[in-house]
Parts: C-alpha cells; sequence; structure tokens
C-alpha cells in the first residue's frame, strides 16, 4: 500500500510539497515515485540560492532501473538542499516524506500552490 500523507500537497508527477510557514515549502518524491524508480543510487540536487520558476528542472534521481527528472512545482528560491542525500541517496526509499525531502524553496509568490492537488485527489490518481 502506497503512503499518501493526509498533511501534504500533491503534484500529478507524483512529487509533494509540505507548506512550513506560508513562505517556504518542503519538497520531495512520493513514496509511490520511490517505489516505481526502485532503489535509488544517486540524486542530483539544486544549487542554493538558485531562483526557480514553476515548472524549472531543478535535477533528478537516478535509480538502478532509470533517471527522473525533478521539476519545481512552485516559484520562488531554493533556500535549502538536503546534502544528507549526496553520501545516502536510499534516504528517499527508506523515508520518501520525512528524512528524503529534497529541497526547501522560498515562495516568490504562492499561486504555484493553488496548482498542487490534495491527498483525496492524488489517491484517485493511483486508482
Amino acid at each position: 500500500m502506497v503512503e499518501i500523507p493526509e498533511d501534504l500537497k500533491y503534484t500529478e508527477n507524483h512529487e509533494w510539497v509540505k507548506i512550513d510557514d506560508g513562505k517556504t515549502v518542503r519538497y520531495g518524491i512520493t513514496d509511490y515515485a520511490q517505489s516505481e524508480l526502485g532503489e535509488i543510487v544517486y540524486v542530483e540536487l539544486p544549487e542554493k540560492d538558485e531562483i526557480v520558476e514553476k515548472g524549472d528542472m531543478i535535477g533528478a534521481v537516478e535509480s538502478v532501473k532509470t533517471v527522473s527528472d525533478l521539476y519545481t512545482p512552485v516559484s520562488g528560491t531554493i533556500v535549502k538542499v538536503n546534502q544528507e542525500l549526496d553520501d545516502s541517496p536510499e534516504i528517499i526509499n527508506e523515508d520518501p516524506y520525512g528524512d528524503g525531502w529534497i529541497a526547501v524553496i522560498e515562495l516568490s509568490d504562492g499561486s504555484g500552490l493553488d496548482s498542487l492537488i490534495s491527498p483525496e485527489e492524488y489517491k484517485l490518481l493511483m486508482d
């Protein structure tokens, strides 16, 4: 059974966003995405302080099966990246919604949040 936490927003591309304080969001890939990718062996992280627009490619996740690009679901500035993933990319497999987060983005505006989907809508994609 795929885990879909209720306190997150999702994209149709199997990414999640946690709204931290209204100004920043934590970003990662979903449990479904990591299970489909298989064993993750490398994560290309975005650059700290990089200014991104919604839809920009900001990195990639490489598994034993394939490489999957990462696209930001919101516009803003990358204020923090999960450096732990450099040495231990498998953290995403083990804890995609916790220690396996990828980046924290400070929102330039909140409009990108409008296009995110609810846990209920994301569950419908899985059916």
